[in-house]
């Protein structure tokens, strides 16, 4: 039986250190004229080994992709899969957005809204214009259901857009390329950019904003976020 008041032997040369997988203790030191086998990696701090006995690696942050577009797999299967979740009632809620989807999404919503009212107003011009003009007026008024029409749509794709969907973003997208067909065929039509002005090309300036927050890096990765998590 060995006393224990005696202190252990010192360790002679040629001893071996710790084998792998074991965690030798704090303030470990090799034995004087120890050399370490061939290959051998001391590790970058101590005490941090991996489970096979090899010195641990930092880990490397994920530096976020390039640009890559890839068609949604997500698409609505019936008519429910386009009403947004719990109705209208969340209309101005983005918790959990990031800032630039938060900027696209107001922005969408209040231009929808704002042709919603618009649309409303010119109703009645347009009812009061059967009077003299009844062909004029009910060309304006075909005009007018279509406009009302692509702005409640815009809405509720804005939507599906905060709920993570990227068919409603590809959507909102093809929305703003055809305000850009309309600014174009307008200026056309009313004798250049100047005189088309007033009409539709504020309205594709701001979509254009509005695409751009949608496709940006952040953006893409809050959107590849919660495809992963569904």
């Amino acid at each position: 039986m060995s006393n224990p008041d005696e202190a252990p032997e010192p360790q002679q040369p040629g001893a071996q250190p710790p084998q792998p997988g074991n965690v030798p203790p704090a303030g470990y030191q090799p034995p004087q004229g120890y050399q370490p086998p061939q290959g051998y990696q001391p590790p970058s701090q101590p005490g941090q080994y991996s489970q096979q006995g090899q010195p641990a690696q930092p880990a490397q942050p994920g530096q976020p992709g390039g640009f890559h577009f890839e068609m949604p797999t997500d698409g609505p299967r019936n008519f429910n899969d386009v009403l947004p979740q719990g109705g209208f009632s969340g209309l101005f809620k983005t918790m959990g957005l990031p800032t630039e989807l938060k900027v696209s999404y107001f922005i969408w919503v209040i231009s929808g809204l704002l042709g919603l009212l618009f649309g409303l107003i010119g109703l009645f011009a347009i009812i009061a214009a059967f009077a003299f003009m009844p062909g004029v007026a009910a060309l304006l008024l075909v005009l007018l259901i279509i406009s009302l029409a692509v702005a409640a749509a815009q809405i509720v794709l804005a939507m599906k857009m905060k709920e993570g969907k990227e068919w409603a973003r590809l959507a909102l997208t093809v929305l703003a390329a055809v305000s850009l067909l309309l600014a174009i065929f307008g200026s056309i039509n009313t004798g250049g950019p100047g005189a088309g002005l007033g009409g539709n090309w504020p309205g594709f300036l701001v979509s254009a904003v509005a695409v751009v927050l949608m496709w940006l890096p952040n953006s893409q990765l809050w959107f590849k976020a919660v495809k992963g998590a569904v």
